[in-house]
């Protein structure tokens, strides 16, 4: 995730637009909050909040059993925050910002959801499991009545390529298990991705 921020290079002019899942799975969830909160100080960051920010926020805050998000990469975020038997492992500056994500974000032409939206919803009204746990797996929703192009992730695209159906592109391609992490611009089109090996490819491509 550095070196994609390093690549991207955001401006204090720029809106940089992350679609969730910043814990579980990799090894230093900690360290990817802390990097959003330096990146907020030089840019406009709006973080919209995942499936997986849910999950452990379920067990952390609301006193959930815990056993589906360790299931899921509780365990490695844990880790990261060197868990000693407590729920108080937050710092506040982290719980500050879990506080402060959104369930979607629109701009311009655009809106953006962690997981994917109901076409016939307006999206104040969105009910939260389509908006962080609906798999495209299932089908792909229609064009939303809003007109707005859809930007999501959620979904692993597996082949590394962002999906594009016209009226949403997902942009997952498929970090947690061995593929890229990527950026686009939605004006120029330019798309950034980088490798857990550090690999980078950049393109321009029109969707």
């Amino acid at each position: 995730m550095e070196r994609l921020i390093a690549e991207v290079a955001p401006t204090s002019k720029d809106i940089v637009v992350t679609l969730g899942d910043y814990v579980d799975r990799g090894p230093d969830s900690r360290g990817v909050i802390d990097t959003l909160i330096e990146l907020r100080k030089s840019t406009q960051l709006i973080g919209l909040v995942g499936n997986h920010e849910e999950m452990m926020l379920e067990v952390v805050r609301d006193g959930q059993p815990p056993h589906g998000w360790l299931k899921y990469g509780g365990v490695e975020t844990l880790d990261s925050y060197g868990f000693d038997g407590g729920l108080d492992f937050l710092p506040q500056s982290h719980e500050d910002f879990f506080d402060s994500l959104g369930d979607y974000f629109e701009y311009d032409d655009y809106f953006f959801t962690h997981a994917a939206y109901d076409p016939d919803t307006p999206l104040e009204h969105q009910p939260p499991e389509m908006l962080r746990w609906y798999t495209l797996n299932d089908g792909y929703p229609a064009a939303h009545i809003s007109g707005k192009t859809a930007v999501v992730g959620h979904t692993a695209m597996r082949n590394g390529e962002i999906l594009d159906i016209g009226h949403l592109l997902d942009i997952d391609t498929f970090c947690y298990g061995g593929g890229w992490l990527t950026a686009i611009d939605l004006y120029s089109r330019q798309v950034w991705q980088v490798a857990q090996d550090g690999r980078v490819r950049s393109t321009q491509t029109q969707y």
